[in-house]
């Protein structure tokens, strides 16, 4: 941005400059008083967070959104994508009402003001991510609104201060026979309801589904349907409130703090990234060895059985499909011995000599064993999650590695899913949908719920898995560990502790 000289402003024009558009100036206010659950979030936050508190609660909060927009992509209702987010939001982004008496209410609501403007940083730079991220937090924000406390969410709507027009009882009793046609013959008596006229423009989705009476550009629209009013009026403004952040993006290019962590978060929004933990994909009992692979392949994502079945076909991987396949197998459990053993028994073309000049040692030094210090200290490199995968060494001629769902053809993806069991006609043609949209993670939490069909319903049915235990995965030893215990719940004394891979960033 182009700032104009001082010393060059009208000396009568200076003294009426807005001290917020000094670059060093101080703020007028530092905190701000949640007085109500819900945000408008039209007042930016300006008191100090730690890079810590920046990173973590954008993280949490894009968890979220990328789940709410899982839950839209499978078509999920407005009632079954409250309940499944239910603790996924508890989890990530409480927010307690005013009347619970949690202590916690304005950490909550700081973290929910904040995440919120930290992702409107990161998503306002393309239009796609503006019109995604504006699109979740409409649901997000409709969501809550639907969940408040009657009391509550009218403080909230009266501290607005929209410019309703109220109609009138004369105006109600001349287009009476029009009001109820648009509600469904509802109501019988036009008395029973108010009605608020606002443009049409302002409530698009009540126009769409004529629910509302249109009259010289008004539409007249009844008070059981003010949510869609407040929601429409939210997404109005935020749209316009990340064209207008935008414009400012440029002037963040010279932080080299935020602007890294930024741009990891708006890459991540095609599928949140997720730590690797062994506590929480470990299978403490199960037969993680070499002469297991085969069996346990059965319960392997689709990158990895892709993998697995080149590796069987050829007797060898190229690097960085050995190296996404070691790291896999070093999460789901296998030691560095099985590991060892497993590549030399499975490179059974070569002479022992071959594989230990050229093989061996990448192996051990996947697992930590040798290498640089910072390799051993954090006991080698941590299993590629989802993003990874996708986003980094695209597989050229001759290499398997790579997603499936994003680096094969929809000829070559649909036989590779029919050779693996996935013969459903309705799902191969939603898994092709979720390529051409790049859903790429929800391709394979769809085959996953496929291929788990009973098991889910089975843990469902009985309440031992929760919404949080059953959230979108984003990470291939997620996959394996959630695939065999719902696999050997009859035989497994394991049960699922119901923690997923907390989503963190990479780099």
């Amino acid at each position: 941005m182009i700032r104009q000289d001082p010393s060059r402003i009208d000396p009568k024009r200076r003294t009426g400059l807005n001290h917020r558009q000094k670059q060093f100036a101080a703020p007028t206010f530092q905190n701000v008083e949640y007085k109500h659950r819900l945000n408008f979030y039209i007042i930016p936050p300006t008191s100090d967070i730690t890079l810590e508190q920046f990173e973590q609660w954008a993280i949490d909060r894009l968890r979220v959104l990328a789940e709410l927009e899982a839950c839209s992509f499978r078509n999920k209702s407005p009632a079954e994508t409250a309940t499944h987010m239910k603790p996924i939001l508890d989890k990530y982004l409480p927010l307690s009402s005013s009347v619970s008496g949690s202590t916690a209410l304005q950490n909550e609501r700081q973290k929910d003001h904040y995440s919120h403007f930290i992702l409107r940083l990161a998503f306002a730079s393309t239009e796609d991510l503006r019109r995604r991220f504006a699109r979740a937090e409409s649901m997000l924000f409709r969501m809550r609104f639907q969940a408040d406390d009657s009391k509550e969410r009218q403080a909230f709507v009266e501290s607005l201060n929209l410019d309703w027009e109220t109609v009138g009882d004369d105006e109600r009793r001349e287009y009476a026979e029009q009001l109820r046609a648009a509600g469904g013959g509802y109501p019988k008596r036009i008395e029973e309801e108010n009605y608020f006229k606002v443009d049409w423009e302002r409530v698009p989705e009540l126009v769409d589904s004529r629910r509302v009476f249109l009259k010289y550009g008004k539409a007249y629209v009844p008070g059981r349907e003010q949510a869609s009013i407040i929601v429409a009026e939210f997404t109005s403004r935020l749209e316009k409130d990340l064209e207008l952040t935008a414009r400012g993006l440029p002037r963040l290019d010279e932080d080299d703090r935020l602007a890294p962590i930024l741009a990891h978060l708006s890459a991540n929004f095609t599928t949140p990234d997720a730590s690797y933990s062994s506590s929480q994909t470990a299978l403490p009992g199960a037969d993680i060895s070499a002469r297991n692979i085969d069996a346990l392949s059965a319960s392997f994502p689709l990158c990895m059985q892709s993998l697995h079945r080149s590796l069987r076909r050829d007797a060898h991987l190229k690097h960085y499909g050995r190296l996404q396949y070691t790291l896999f197998l070093k999460g789901i459990g296998l030691n560095l011995e099985e590991c060892l053993l497993f590549w030399r028994t499975s490179f059974s073309k070569i002479t022992d000599d071959v594989y230990n000049k050229e093989y061996r040692y990448n192996v051990r030094h996947a697992y930590g064993d040798v290498g640089g210090d910072s390799n051993r200290r954090g006991n080698g490199y941590s299993p590629f999650s989802c993003q990874k995968i996708l986003t980094e060494h695209p597989p050229g001629p001759g290499e398997s590695h790579g997603c499936p769902y994003r680096h094969f053809s929809i000829d070559n993806l649909t036989a590779l899913l029919q050779n693996v069991g996935v013969k459903d006609q309705e799902v191969l043609r939603g898994v092709k949908e979720d390529k051409e949209k790049q859903k790429f993670h929800l391709a394979c939490n769809r085959v996953f719920e496929y291929v788990h069909k009973q098991e889910i319903k089975k843990v469902r049915d009985e309440g031992t898995w929760g919404a949080a235990q059953l959230e979108t995965i984003v990470h291939p030893n997620e996959y394996f560990k959630r695939s065999y215990l719902l696999k050997n719940m009859g035989n497994n004394p394991i049960e699922s502790d119901g923690k997923d891979a907390d989503v963190r960033m990479e780099g």
